[in-house]
């Protein structure tokens, strides 16, 4: 007989390697645990959840982004400023141009001098040597201010009055009717506190009231001094998109911060 053929030889193949541990960022929080559900347990019921409200439940901001303005927009122009109180030097030479369609952000720390430019820019002090301008036009030479620049330097207010009232007081200079006041107190989320007193506002309130007040007119530019404080993540995100489409609609934003 003949002898049988040599059986085929095996493969051999090396063992898997052993999964190694995922290595994670220490600094990360860890990953939540989910139970695996049973192939026999019982469906369980869905539980409602309730949604998380903001600081204050009377904060519902329906802002809503305006269209390009159908005018051209000078840029703010500060050359060469220097302000100085009594020999004490606040602001030395300072120039820098605030381009229309951008939200240009103003960054020192306290006591840098931030303040006192804007007040200069608004008429409220006079500089030394140099000039603040819209294009070419000082604050106190603009035909209708308030149409034109919407400033807040002091989110402070009469404590009795209301968030309306004080509102309605301004819109007389402004050109605006209670119609436009109880628009801007919906969209910056006041329209279910609006008869309350601002005594009763928290300070992410004011800053939210003083944002209305400075768009009473629809002006041209926005000149803030420290709008974030007091507010909470949410309203630090819807400022923003405010001031994003502010400046997305072809106007200018000065905005400070020591932050």
């Amino acid at each position: 007989p003949r002898p049988s053929p040599p059986a085929p030889a095996l493969r051999q193949t090396p063992p898997a390697p052993a999964p190694q541990p995922i290595q994670r960022d220490p600094y990360l929080p860890p990953r939540p645990r989910v139970a695996q559900p049973s192939a026999h347990a019982a469906p369980q019921a869905v539980q409602p959840t309730a949604r998380r409200s903001t600081a204050s439940t009377a904060v519902r901001a329906t802002w809503r982004p305006r269209r390009t303005v159908d005018h051209d927009v000078s840029p703010i122009i500060v050359d060469r400023l220097i302000k100085s109180y009594n020999g004490t030097l606040a602001v030395h030479n300072l120039s820098f141009v605030v381009q229309p369609g951008r939200v240009t952000g103003f960054l020192g720390p306290n006591g840098a001098g931030k303040t006192t430019t804007m007040r200069i820019l608004v008429g409220l002090a006079t500089p030394t040597t140099g000039s603040a301008t819209f294009g070419d036009v000082a604050y106190a030479d603009l035909a209708r201010p308030q149409q034109t620049v919407g400033c807040v330097l002091d989110a402070s207010f009469h404590p009795a009055r209301s968030g309306r009232n004080h509102l309605r007081v301004l819109a007389s200079t402004a050109g605006a009717n209670d119609r436009r006041v109880d628009e801007l107190l919906g969209e910056v989320g006041l329209g279910d506190v609006a008869r309350q007193s601002v005594g009763e506002y928290s300070t992410g309130m004011r800053q939210r009231l003083a944002l209305a007040a400075a768009m009473l007119g629809n002006p041209d530019y926005l000149i803030l001094d420290e709008p974030a404080n007091g507010l909470d993540p949410e309203g630090i995100r819807w400022l923003r998109t405010v001031l994003r489409d502010f400046a997305a609609s072809g106007r200018a934003v000065l905005i400070s911060s020591h932050l």
